[in-house]
């Protein structure tokens, strides 16, 4: 049976979904109380939330339907939403409400404890005002949830989404999405219950059922549903209300679909695919089925199909912490279905979990122009230990974010390499711009073997970092290097790739060669696979300028083999001059891995000289940087 909407060519939208939408706290200490929680990883979160990412990560063109509040949490969802690709013209921002809160844990693997803090929250007060006709036109199918028919104003902003999609001959899909304690049949540490009977629950789902082409569902939540106590009797209640197809979610034994008649025997149904996983969290997982499920059925694939991607969603979610973050995008969903997986903890795959990261980055980044002034010897050495020079750094890194902002003047694809020794007021900064991108070393200035800065334990260092800032780690190293040595450069690389996938940070990656040895054609080539080959996939490389395109070609033929999504390469200056730095940039360019540069010394090594001696002014030491970091952009775009 295919469900290809006659309009799916020409509307904007595949489904727009309505509902709650939160912000999910997710205690970072597994096999724990709720009550002993120490600190909490943040995402969004709400059942037609994470569907909305879910499918948009999945291919699908979404649009979420709420109310959030108009302050931090609220600007969260509404940014984070648009980072996933989904719609947000529907989400109303309330004046008067809060955006509502979750806390959620996993204390072992039947124990998943959380807390709805909902008391008069914005998505509550969604009503029938807030849906707009014409955006509800504009999507092939609506998608409404259970919960958000317990309240009178909330039922009817639903049933008016559901009255104009089947006027305009759009797919109604009901996610039952039942919590007991939202319709006020548990206390508020009850979050986590999933069942509890109720006549007046039952009778008025009912109501919804006749309006519905798909009804998606737990047992539970097919009983309550239906009223019916015994889960045949339930489907086939269903089925006398509805002609839609109904999908029974079981967890770890994956789903059952059924369209037509309600067979005596309930495994006579469609079945898709199973996937035998660890358990290691089940919050979340239905969202991440649901969005499966629809980026099949929504296109027309067999059900078949759909619940095995549903079921392979699932799997996804359930060995993951987070909600939505963990759904799966369609790249990696299609790699898991053709390679499957050596790991019953997908969480434990490497493969996937390198997909997984470098599919979901916060934001793309196609061209990097960066003025670096992470130097800290460098500025020292021009300080001579002289302590009120030193005392100068900080102010003067500050006028170089002012220099290199200026240059942007307000562009995408600019940044700064800056250190958190000296540059801490810089760094407050440059956070100041939006979409501008930072850079923060680690490693111990001129260190070989390759040391970290302050400390060893990267971990406890990293988890400091704003999100958005990238880790860049320098290390001197080249292909004829000992190997007792690149053995422990290499470990020590590994070291900081770890912490910065622990710790979700995108890593930068910078090899010098050639203080330490001859330069041919393949060096850096060489010296790029032998990281590779021990698992490290960095985000970026910055790499020297190389001598000619033979050398640029044989970088971009690593990358493509080693990780194809690895963000790019930028260059790196070593203090040339101006003309080298543009002979460099023509080479590079040539390169279709090379994204941009990260130049330093080139910009401000002079007017750091002389403004450290006082002879020339604040402005003018902004005005001089400005002038050469502008220079260089100019040179590489216009090559």
């Amino acid at each position: 049976m295919t469900n290809a909407h006659p309009q799916e060519e020409t509307l904007p939208l595949d489904v727009i979904t309505i509902g709650r939408a939160s912000v999910d706290l997710y205690g970072q200490q597994i096999g724990t109380r709720l009550e002993d929680v120490g600190s909490f990883a943040k995402s969004v979160g709400g059942c037609p939330t994470n569907i909305a990412v879910g499918t948009a990560r999945l291919g699908l063109k979404s649009a979420l339907i709420t109310r959030v509040g108009n302050e931090q949490m609220g600007r969260f969802i509404r940014e984070q939403l648009v980072r996933e690709g989904v719609e947000t013209r529907g989400i109303v921002i309330d004046p008067d409400r809060l955006t509502s809160l979750v806390l959620l844990s996993v204390e072992n693997e039947h124990s998943f404890p959380l807390i709805f803090y909902r008391d008069n929250c914005a998505d509550s007060a969604l009503n029938e005002g807030d849906i707009d006709e014409d955006f509800v036109r504009s999507s092939r199918s609506v998608l409404v949830t259970g919960t958000h028919f317990a309240k009178p104003h909330t039922d009817a902003a639903q049933r008016r989404a559901i009255r104009i999609a089947k006027a305009n001959g759009a797919k109604v899909i009901l996610d039952i999405d039942y919590r007991p304690n939202l319709w006020g049949l548990a206390g508020h540490d009850a979050g986590d219950s999933r069942y509890i009977a109720s006549d007046k629950v039952s009778s008025h789902m009912q109501t919804v059922l006749p309006d519905c082409d798909l009804i998606v569902g737990t047992e539970e939540e097919v009983l309550i549903a239906s009223g019916a106590s015994d889960l045949l009797t339930a489907l086939r209640a269903i089925r006398s209300l509805s002609s839609g197809t109904i999908v029974l979610k079981r967890g770890p034994m994956g789903c059952i679909v059924y369209d037509g008649a309600i067979p005596d025997d309930l495994e006579q149904g469609i079945v898709g695919e199973g996937f035998p996983i660890e358990v290691y969290n089940v919050l979340g997982a239905g969202d991440a089925f649901m969005s499966g499920f629809l980026r099949g059925w929504l296109r027309g694939e067999p059900h078949s199909t759909s619940a095995t991607w549903a079921n392979a969603c699932g799997a996804f979610a359930v060995s993951r912490l987070l909600c939505a973050p963990e759904i799966p995008t369609w790249q990696e969903l299609s790699y898991f279905l053709d390679h499957g997986s050596p790991e019953r903890a997908l969480r434990k795959d490497a493969a996937i979990n390198h997909i997984h990261w470098a599919t979901t980055r916060r934001r793309p980044i196609p061209s990097l122009r960066a003025l670096a002034i992470d130097h800290r010897s460098q500025l020292e050495d021009l300080c001579k230990d002289d302590p009120s020079l030193l005392q100068r750094l900080p102010a003067f890194k500050v006028l170089a974010v002012q220099a290199a902002t200026r240059v942007a003047n307000g562009r995408p694809g600019f940044g700064m390499l800056l250190d958190d020794k000296y540059g801490r007021d810089a760094l407050y900064a440059a956070s100041a711009y939006k979409d501008f991108w930072i850079g923060k070393p680690i490693e111990l200035p001129g260190s070989r073997p390759l040391q970290f800065e302050f400390s060893q334990d990267l971990g406890s260092r990293l988890i400091d970092w704003p999100v958005d800032h990238c880790i860049k780690v320098l290390c001197f190293y080249h292909p004829e290097d000992a190997p007792e040595l690149k053995q422990t450069q290499i470990e020590k690389l590994r070291t900081a790739f770890e912490a910065a996938r622990k710790v979700g940070r995108e890593l930068l990656i910078e090899i010098i060669a050639s203080k330490h040895g001859a330069m041919a054609d393949d060096t850096i080539s060489r010296a790029m696979t032998e990281i590779y080959d021990l698992g490290i996939k960095p985000d970026w490389w910055k790499l020297e300028p190389q001598a000619n395109t033979a050398a640029w070609a044989a970088i971009d033929a690593v990358i493509e083999a080693r990780d194809p999504l690895c963000r790019g390469v930028v260059l790196l200056g070593l203090e040339a001059p101006q003309d080298i730095l543009e002979a460099g940039f023509a080479a590079a360019r040539t390169s279709q891995r090379v994204k941009g540069f990260a130049v330093g010394r080139t910009i401000f090594g002079e007017s750091a000289k002389n403004w450290l001696a006082s002879t020339i002014s604040d402005e003018q030491a902004v005005a001089e940087m400005a002038t050469k970091f502008g220079a260089l952009v100019d040179i590489w775009d216009g090559l």
